[in-house]
């Protein structure tokens, strides 16, 4: 087994629009950061290739689907750019998540997008005249600003609804906020309602119309500045 970059313990934290997490099924979880060759994070990738399996198999095969799970490599979620984080409860994953550089051109629709009210990217003021000091994105999308890009979000299928999702959320989000990323995006798939109101919940803002149709729309987009406040769509 590889050896951890960073290990702690810390008490499971729920959502506070979510589940409580009863004391006694997880009082604590231990924070582990590995890399994606170690067996500790075999459970996770094969659970989220059944769910990705179970839910889209009418629309992808077999390939496209092994494809998405193979399409980033190791070096993508490891340091100085990236992370992979796992939440341990007794030596055992229950939770996990990862983050990599995201830079190339972003889904979603550019009119959802925010700026921080305050900082090197707020927006223009129109009664002041006060002018940002630079775009967030380039002409196709691609983020001009340091964006961190979730992945591999994942819960034990035996262990879900305790919060843990969204203790990941926050354990990712202080990692990359340490890394010097200032943004967040990410995407998930339209047949995952849990995933997207996890994202809701979690202060994310979609990058989609949230009255469509998903499955009209395909991969929603969601983003987040790792900031206190921001702007209304840009």
């Amino acid at each position: 087994m590889s050896a951890p970059t960073t290990t702690r313990a810390t008490t499971t934290r729920a959502a506070t629009t979510g589940p409580v997490v009863a004391p006694s099924v997880l009082p604590s979880v231990e924070v582990r950061s590995v890399t994606l060759h170690d067996p500790l994070v075999r459970p996770l990738l094969d659970e989220l290739a059944h769910e990705y399996a179970t839910r889209y198999r009418s629309i992808l095969d077999a390939d496209e689907l092994r494809a998405e799970m193979e399409h980033y490599p190791a070096a993508d979620f490891a340091a100085p750019d990236g992370e992979l984080v796992l939440l341990l409860a007794d030596g055992e994953p229950v939770a996990g998540g990862a983050f990599r550089r995201r830079a190339e051109p972003e889904l979603g629709d550019p009119a959802r997008r925010t700026r921080p009210e305050a900082g090197p990217h707020a927006r223009t003021d129109a009664h002041s005249g006060a002018v940002h000091s630079g775009a967030v994105h380039s002409d196709d999308g691609t983020p001009l600003v340091a964006t961190a890009e979730l992945k591999r979000i994942w819960t034990h299928s035996a262990h879900r609804r305790r919060g843990l999702a969204r203790q990941v959320l926050v354990e990712l989000e202080d990692r990359a906020a340490q890394r010097g990323y200032v943004r967040i995006y990410l995407t998930t798939g339209p047949r995952q309602p849990e995933a997207a109101g996890l994202y809701l919940r979690a202060g994310y803002t979609p990058l989609f119309d949230v009255s469509r149709d998903p499955e009209e729309i395909g991969p929603l987009a969601f983003e987040k500045w790792l900031c206190p406040r921001v702007s209304d769509p840009a």
